[in-house]
């Protein structure tokens, strides 16, 4: 199984930036995404990237203000995040899909199988 580490988290006021790195511990074929999870609140989804990081998408809330990326060379996944809200405020997590070659359109959990164990983002106002 895919081992994934996420760093990067940490305390920024709103409007502030972060990147937010998830590293592999070997090659992957697998679309990657980043997902959030809020206290109280369910897992959502943020952004993937397709095996080549040819493809992306974005959920509609962080759209313009968040970018993902990844170098295969070093098996890692990156999520840049400028205009921080204090709504962005969440644990991070990225995920490898389930199947290799998977589309950067897979957006649910589901779709998903290996997880890190998420980095913390707090975004104050």
């Amino acid at each position: 199984q895919v081992q994934l580490v996420e760093s990067g988290g940490g305390l920024v006021q709103a409007g502030g930036s972060l990147r937010l790195s998830c590293a592999a511990s070997g090659r992957t074929l697998s679309a990657m995404a980043w997902f959030r999870q809020a206290p109280g609140k369910e897992r959502e989804f943020v952004a993937a990237i397709n095996w080549n990081g040819g493809s992306t998408s974005y959920a509609d809330f962080v759209k313009g203000r968040f970018l993902i990326s990844r170098d295969n060379a070093k098996s890692t996944v990156y999520l840049q995040m400028d205009s921080l809200k204090p709504e962005d405020t969440a644990v991070y997590y990225c995920a490898t899909s389930r199947i290799p070659y998977t589309s950067a359109r897979a957006n649910t959990q589901a779709e998903y199988s290996n997880w890190g164990p998420g980095t913390q983002v707090t975004v104050s106002s």
